[in-house]
């Protein structure tokens, strides 16, 4: 008897494949759980899945952005996996070189404002806009004069995602200083693997 309950049927935020990653029916089918993506992986961001992905997405690789991230020029994952699951890429098809082509996207960030800093505590902080990798940067600023609790005036710079530049490395998420939960974070929609799971409204 199969459980009805999978990434496939009722999609979780946190069920984020690794770049190459075949749609979730078939990369399902075909992953064997060998763990050869997580014992190549960088930053250590490949881990083994859990209930996130139903049961029979246990033991399947996601990216966990609290332990790493996806590294920018890395394409290794797919180079190891045995199987086809997560297939064969070069940088430049990963990164959308030539320009023309659209980079591979494995989710979207972002930002929890109760939590990031210049938007919840007036508190300056560059951080995830410093470590994004894109070109042109998916993230931005906008400059902004905040009035302080004691009356004073400060100049801020709030961050924003940029979704068409962003590929959902999750280094923004890795870095922030709000460790116990980011303030910014990376969901899977918009992954290029899915048609089905992208955002309604395009931004």
């Amino acid at each position: 008897m199969r459980s009805t309950i999978t990434s496939q049927t009722s999609p979780r935020y946190n069920v984020i494949r690794p770049p190459g990653a075949i749609a979730e029916a078939d990369f399902l089918r075909r992953c064997l759980k060998c763990g050869e993506c997580m014992k190549v992986c960088p930053t250590n961001a490949i881990q083994p899945a859990l209930l996130e992905a139903g049961f029979e997405g246990l033991w399947t690789p996601i990216l966990i952005n609290t332990i790493g991230y996806c590294e920018y020029n890395c394409v290794l994952c797919g180079s190891v996996c045995p199987t086809g699951a997560i297939t064969s890429l070069s940088v430049e098809k990963k990164l959308g070189n030539p320009a023309k082509q659209q980079p591979i996207k494995i989710g979207t960030a972002f930002y929890d404002r109760g939590r990031c800093l210049p938007w919840a505590m007036h508190t300056d902080c560059i951080v995830c806009e410093e470590v994004c990798p894109t070109s042109p940067k998916a993230i931005w600023f906008e400059a902004v004069d905040i009035q302080m609790r004691d009356g004073s005036t400060k100049r801020l710079k709030r961050p924003y995602i940029d979704a068409k530049l962003c590929v959902g490395c999750g280094i923004c998420e890795n870095k922030c200083p709000i460790r116990d939960r980011s303030a910014v974070r990376v969901t899977s929609i918009g992954e290029t693997r899915s048609k089905k799971n992208q955002m309604i409204l395009k931004p």
